[in-house]
């Protein structure tokens, strides 16, 4: 690529996830990333793998609930909570793809579903937005419960002076409060229930077979040091929650393209790069510059992202100008090279062809549904070469 182009920006970022192995036991089956929850429930072409592990470990369950416990506080977490606490109505007009949602649907069996949300600090410092915190209280049949003492526990004096110095904070706690006002453990026959829980650490996971997830302990926590940056330590009072499912969501790295390892950043997941532009790339070749979550880390919203950007376009056009960044002139494309080299590469007209044979009427679950996603690659491509 940087043989072909004067200018390469790398900004994939970040595909795998943060270790999660200082939990105990966490390879037993029904433990998952939420990354590679969400790619499976998004049709994903990668992960279909993943539907065969959700279905067994919901089915195995001895009480008549499917137990889940999520792990994070941000807003992939309450993402998956509220996919697993919504029901099949209220998905099917979503472009959840069909083969996810016949696995998630909670049926109309005998079994009922307990979602729990954990993090091992307060509210005050969850990493969720209000709106994804919000749309938590607007599910049409699921019980959201957050526990008021949870909440009390977590307004330390600093807490206090994080809710005075933010407003977003402020408006977090309010909502969250309200909540716990009116939370019961009271629910209908079948409907799901969302727990919300704060100030647990998982510490391990258990089970009973050998095997198969069951439990996941916890200890409870407490918030010390200053505001801004409060930590959670034990308080030697543990906590057991069923579980059959987890979904681990406690942050992401980024991982190295061929042709990139000596600029990789292994420990932070980043490319070593000042203002974007990658640190010792070879110039001979083309400059080449990082964004977004890969230049700087897993943290920040779009906004985030928008600001990051500039901050890489400013470092690209401040070599064209210096005329650091020397022009290459006529050079083939990469689709041409494809064609040299016999691989056919699916262009934007051949992407319209998928796009449109996900939108007919014929494929999708009803008419409020934008699209029936194709989930398999080869299926993709027939559709892509099609006449």
């Amino acid at each position: 690529m940087r043989e072909m182009y004067d200018v390469v920006v790398l900004a994939y970022g970040c595909e795998s996830d943060k270790p999660f192995d200082f939990i105990e036991n966490s390879k037993l089956d029904g433990i998952l990333s939420a990354r590679e929850f969400v790619s499976w429930y998004n049709g994903h072409v990668d992960y279909e793998w993943v539907g065969p592990l959700v279905e067994q470990a919901l089915q195995n369950n001895s009480d008549g609930t499917q137990h889940v416990v999520v792990i994070g506080h941000g807003n992939v977490a309450l993402d998956c909570a509220r996919i697993l606490a919504k029901t099949r109505e209220e998905l099917d007009s979503t472009d959840i793809a069909s083969q996810a949602l016949d696995i998630i649907d909670q049926g109309d069996g005998d079994s009922k579903r307990d979602v729990s949300v954990i993090g091992r600090r307060g509210h005050v410092q969850g990493a969720f937005t209000i709106k994804e915190l919000r749309e938590l209280t607007r599910l049409d049949d699921a019980n959201f419960v957050v526990r008021a003492d949870e909440l009390d526990m977590g307004r330390t004096e600093a807490s206090e002076q994080e809710i005075k110095d933010s407003r977003p904070r402020k408006r977090m706690d309010k909502l969250l409060t309200d909540v716990a006002v009116s939370s019961t453990d009271d629910r209908a026959p079948e409907q799901a229930q969302l727990n919300l829980r704060f100030l647990l650490n998982p510490v391990r996971f258990e089970t009973e077979d050998g095997s198969s997830l069951s439990h996941v302990t916890c200890k409870r926590t407490r918030l010390v040091g200053d505001a801004g940056i409060q930590s959670a330590e034990g308080t030697g009072e543990m906590e057991t929650i069923k579980a059959q499912l987890a979904l681990v969501s406690i942050g992401y790295k980024g991982v190295a393209i061929p042709g990139t390892d000596e600029w990789f950043d292994e420990k932070r997941g980043v490319l070593k790069n000042t203002n974007g532009l990658i640190d010792s790339a070879n110039q001979d070749l083309g400059g080449l510059y990082v964004s977004g979550w890969l230049k700087r880390g897993p943290s920040g919203i779009i906004g985030t992202n928008i600001t990051d950007a500039k901050d890489t376009v400013a470092s690209i056009l401040g070599a064209i100008k210096s005329s650091s960044a020397v022009p290459k002139g006529e050079s083939k494309s990469i689709s041409e090279s494809f064609k040299e080299k016999g691989a056919p590469a699916v262009d934007w007209a051949a992407y319209r062809k998928i796009d449109a044979a996900e939108r007919s009427a014929g494929r999708k679950r009803n008419d409020l549904q934008p699209r029936e996603k194709i989930c398999s690659r080869d299926e993709q491509l027939e559709f892509a070469f099609s006449d």
